[in-house]
């Protein structure tokens, strides 16, 4: 039997690195040659690194989430014959680790310690201002208490009826005003519950990571103003409405989503600057005739950006298709890099959960991105009168270091004319 090191391979590219997102195996299996080992994402895609040659697995170079240059070990096979030297002997065997005690999602990880039972301890009583139910007294029944009592018990406004007397005879005392004034011991806390101090670290790797490092890179280089406007879209759900029954089963259904991209192919050619990418080192803009849409969607992996291409050059229900195409391959993980990269601008929506109002973070290079918030039925001041109304934010936001506040508000009025008065879409010119 002979040890044979699986190394990270060159990817190509120009790829120097890559994290090593999902195990596949682990310490122990015995793995068939071109049986997938690992997962890598690198920054252009996400590669399945396959076994050599027959083995058993003896150990994995590193934990899932960790960033590996290119030539460095991943695996170690023990195999059946020994690998003829290519570069020098083969690296020496070394005992094989611990096999670990539990697996999860691919990889091997050491089971997190349990966080130690708390001890729970009676805390002392806190007293409610609220008083206490006491059992009334018999109709006419003349409380027992001394002058002093009574004239104090009169200045506080306490009924002496609702007490009951724990002196002689059952005369009230000052100790059983007192004790009424308090109210019932309530306890500190529940019962049956106790404090809870359990930690759990999840660590953050793979697509989450990426997303993390984009989000804090455009935060922090990105000059972001943000600007909301009102939009009345009554007249287009009535028209979406209205189109998604007459086709149905006929053509893609209709969201919002393909009106506003119809809307922005309309308006960008009299805002190119926004059509646009940033080069923050040479300080270039580079504008693009093509209207190339990165619909931002939620995948069970993270927020992906799928690319609509070339949206200047497809019909409203083309726009339909693509876009529900792309949602759903960016959550199947069937996208391929192509489709994930190259956006010239970008439409986000969280659709019901939508909110009054968001600040969406541009997603750099390009300088700006436009968000749907949720649809309200609001009252509005319509020609003299106050009339139900079916209202929408848009909530955008921009780098300010290329575009102007000024520019921002003219393209977002565009945009709104077109989607409060959506028979324009289907206008020439």
């Amino acid at each position: 039997m002979a040890t044979r090191s699986v190394r990270l391979p060159d990817i190509g590219e120009g790829v120097a690195e890559a994290e090593v997102v999902e195990w596949h195996v682990k310490v122990g299996d015995a793995v068939r040659e071109d049986q997938v080992l690992a997962a890598v994402m690198t920054d252009k895609a996400t590669v399945e690194i396959p076994s050599p040659a027959d083995g058993t697995v003896t150990a994995l170079g590193v934990e899932a989430g960790t960033v590996l240059a290119v030539g460095s070990e991943l695996v170690r096979l023990e195999v059946g014959a020994p690998e003829p030297p290519a570069d020098g002997p083969a690296a020496p065997a070394v005992p094989a680790p611990p096999r670990p005690p539990e697996r999860t999602r691919g990889h091997m990880e050491a089971p997190p310690a349990r966080a130690p039972t708390p001890e729970v301890r009676p805390a002392p009583p806190r007293f409610s201002a609220t008083p206490p139910a006491r059992a009334p007294r018999a109709p006419g029944e003349r409380p027992l208490a001394s002058p002093a009592l009574r004239r104090r018990a009169l200045d506080l406004g306490v009924d002496l009826r609702q007490l009951r007397g724990t002196g002689p005879a059952g005369r009230i005392t000052h100790d059983d005003l007192d004790a009424y004034l308090r109210g019932p011991a309530v306890p500190a806390s529940a019962p049956g519950r106790a404090e809870n101090h359990a930690v759990e670290d999840v660590r953050v790797m793979g697509l989450r990571r990426r997303i993390a490092r984009a989000m804090a890179e455009s935060t922090r280089r990105v000059a972001h103003f943000s600007y909301v406007e009102e939009v009345d879209v009554t007249a287009l759900e009535e028209l979406r409405a209205s189109l998604n029954a007459r086709y149905a089963g006929a053509r893609p259904k209709l969201t919002p989503i393909p009106f506003l991209v119809a809307a922005l192919v309309r308006v960008l050619p009299d805002f190119p600057g926004l059509n646009a990418h940033y080069d923050d080192e040479a300080e270039v803009v580079h504008r693009f005739g093509g209207v190339h849409v990165g619909i931002a969607a939620q995948t069970p992996g993270g927020l992906l950006v799928p690319v609509l291409r070339h949206a200047e050059a497809r019909g409203l229900w083309e726009i339909a298709g693509e876009v529900r195409r792309l949602a759903e391959a960016a959550r199947d993980g069937t996208a391929s890099k192509g489709e994930l990269s190259g956006s010239t601008i970008t439409v986000t929506s969280l659709g019901a959960l939508g909110g009054i109002a968001s600040t969406p973070v541009v997603n750099r290079p390009e300088v700006a991105i436009v968000g749907v918030n949720r649809q309200v039925l609001r009252p509005v001041w319509r020609d003299g009168g106050v009339v139900p109304r079916l209202m929408m934010n848009l909530s955008s936001s921009f780098d300010h270091r290329v575009v102007d506040g000024h520019d921002a508000a003219s393209f977002i009025q565009a945009v709104k004319a077109l989607l409060e008065v959506p028979a324009l879409l289907f206008m020439e010119g």
